[in-house]
């Protein structure tokens, strides 16, 4: 045996070298610059910007921290970058899918180093020219699959992350996917409060789940101050989907290790202080060289009106999907 082969589960291990390339390019019509293999390199910090209020500060490995108008208003934990970098597994963006093929269910984890070396894959990275647009892209070579996910912002309807599975393949492919965002803060945890007292902040969570219409809120149960008085927190964070069949939604990440090892998963409506998520599990099948999209939005600072307008959006638009992709590109527009 070669002194640098390895192997996981008697399978060869993949670790061949790829070059780091990069070019700009034509993605869905629009200019990208295209960093090949940017896995590799080490992790490096982006600035994501917005025609509105909307902050996104990003590593090349998809660990990121997210708001509008400044770090008070975060929507994902505002740290320092290196903090930010490491937590890649447990905030941001999370896909897991499972594969089934041959009476067998694969487990494929996009951009998670927990199955390195387990399939030949490739991870490339996009921005578009004005900067408000960031791509992530893996290729499974061994499961003939691209996932690829990208993040935008909308005025009107706030994070936006769209989400795009690809059969390259020449065979039908049936799959669960389990996709979504995590450590999600509720609205009114400052950035002071998130770095000093984040146990503590955690205590607090409340997520809730409006089953028919897939909407998840996070509030904090009550106001977190000092004095001895009762403080209603009247304003949430909300996130919610288009795009996916009757799916399964998650509203925590506790649920995450059942679903890598099989297990069914049940819908969560009501969960209190764990750290809040939003994910959607469904079954999906593709016919060769077809693709799915779907999209997961999430916004701050909503009040009761607000969480009543978006409810009704979701019960009655039927072209919300395509006015959520109009706003984003309506920003692109004004940048």
């Amino acid at each position: 045996m070669n002194q640098h082969e390895i192997y996981l589960g008697g399978k060869k291990a993949h670790f061949e070298k790829s070059e780091i390339k990069g070019e700009p390019v034509l993605l869905q019509n629009e200019s990208f610059y295209k960093i090949s293999n940017s896995d590799i390199m080490r992790p490096f910090f982006m600035s994501i910007v917005s025609d509105s209020d909307h902050w996104m500060f990003i590593s090349s490995n998809g660990a990121l921290s997210a708001g509008r108008k400044n770090s008070d208003s975060a929507i994902f934990p505002y740290y320092t970058d290196d903090k930010i970098t490491e937590s890649h597994e447990i905030t941001g963006s999370k896909t897991i899918l499972q594969i089934h093929k041959d009476g067998k269910s694969l487990l494929w984890e996009p951009f998670s180093e927990r199955y390195e070396g387990v399939y030949a894959i490739t991870r490339n990275l996009y921005k578009n020219s004005f900067g408000n647009k960031i791509v992530f892209e893996e290729i499974n070579e061994d499961l003939g699959l691209i996932f690829r996910y990208q993040w935008n912002s909308s005025d009107l309807y706030g994070f936006v992350k769209k989400a795009t599975l690809v059969n390259d393949s020449k065979n039908d492919v049936q799959l669960t996917i389990l996709d979504g965002i995590q450590n999600i803060l509720p609205y009114g945890i400052n950035e002071d409060l998130q770095n000093n007292r984040s146990n503590l902040a955690d205590a607090y969570k409340k997520s809730e789940l409006e089953a028919e219409i897939g909407l998840g809120i996070y509030a904090l149960s009550a106001v977190i101050v000092d004095k001895a008085e009762p403080s209603e927190a009247l304003k949430s964070t909300i996130a919610w989907s288009l795009g996916m069949n009757k799916p399964t939604h998650l509203i925590s990440s506790l649920q995450l290790d059942a679903f890598r090892k099989g297990m069914p998963i049940n819908e969560e409506i009501d969960i209190k202080a764990e750290k809040s998520a939003y994910f959607i599990s469904s079954k999906v099948e593709l016919s060769p060289n077809s693709d799915k999209d779907w999209i997961i939005v999430a916004n701050l600072n909503q009040g009761p009106s607000d969480v009543q307008a978006i409810s009704s959006l979701l019960k009655s638009e039927k072209g919300l999907y395509n006015k959520v992709l109009e706003d984003i590109e309506l920003g692109t527009q004004n940048l």
